[in-house]
């Protein structure tokens, strides 16, 4: 089975123009980003995915491998699947997400497995246990599965209710990397929005909205995606730390 690990950078961030160039403890997000997913051992190759001459050149001043890709794309996952009509000969493409510098490499194996293990799964992603400051925030997703790991639903609302709370009451937050089979990524990407995905403005409903399952697997990662000035000084602080205890270069 032949991987590829592909990572969507866009200039024009809303929240944080220039987010993949901006200086990370000495370098930039996105080779922070890049190097991580490097150590995932089943990828046969990394690359990133860009609409931005200033993205690519600075990835290929790294030593790292960049596409370019059309700037009119709606979201990430068209981006991704223009990247998959160049890689014919590729099985399962993992989208890592590239404001995420602390991506866990086994992570990335982890979700490259589950095409292994189970031949009928199209698509799948990460969840992790929620803390409960994030259970009213709309911005941290929820997920929840069916007890064979299958998601039945993503909201930024709390899920489940905890109308009875057990006490085993456990929320899960939705990780954003994806991994899909590259002939149904190149479908999702033809899927026009569904009435759910635009109410949530969550993407991955559109699958399930369609009558295609997703498989979750669980992990510890916690993430820290930068979004903002406050999320990139966070970053910058823990990152510094990591240097200087020798865990990061």
């Amino acid at each position: 089975m032949k991987v590829l690990c592909v990572i969507p950078a866009r200039y024009a961030s809303t929240r944080l123009p220039g987010k993949p160039l901006l200086m990370l403890a000495g370098k930039p997000v996105i080779q922070r980003v890049y190097e991580r997913a490097l150590l995932a051992k089943k990828p046969e190759k990394v690359i990133v995915a860009t609409d931005d001459a200033r993205i690519e050149a600075a990835v290929i001043a790294f030593g790292g491998e960049a596409m370019m890709t059309s700037p009119d794309h709606p979201s990430g996952t068209d981006r991704l699947a223009e990247v998959a009509l160049n890689f014919p000969d590729v099985d399962v493409i993992v989208n890592v997400q590239g404001d995420e510098p602390l991506i866990p490499p086994e992570v990335i194996d982890d979700l490259a497995e589950v095409f292994e293990k189970e031949p009928e799964v199209q698509m799948a992603t990460v969840r992790s246990k929620m803390h409960e400051e994030d259970y009213d925030n709309p911005n941290a997703v929820k997920v929840v599965t069916n007890l064979n790991g299958f998601a039945m639903y993503f909201s930024r609302s709390l899920m489940p209710y905890p109308r009875k709370k057990p006490e085993d009451y456990t929320v899960y937050k939705h990780v954003g990397i994806y991994a899909y089979r590259r002939d149904f990524l190149l479908k999702f990407a033809a899927l026009s929005p569904t009435p759910l995905e635009k109410v949530e403005s969550l993407e991955q409903l559109r699958v399930l909205e369609n009558g295609i399952k997703i498989k979750v697997i669980t992990n510890n990662f916690e993430g820290i995606g930068i979004d903002t000035k406050e999320d990139l000084a966070a970053a910058n602080a823990l990152f510094e730390k990591l240097v200087k205890e020798g865990k990061e270069k």
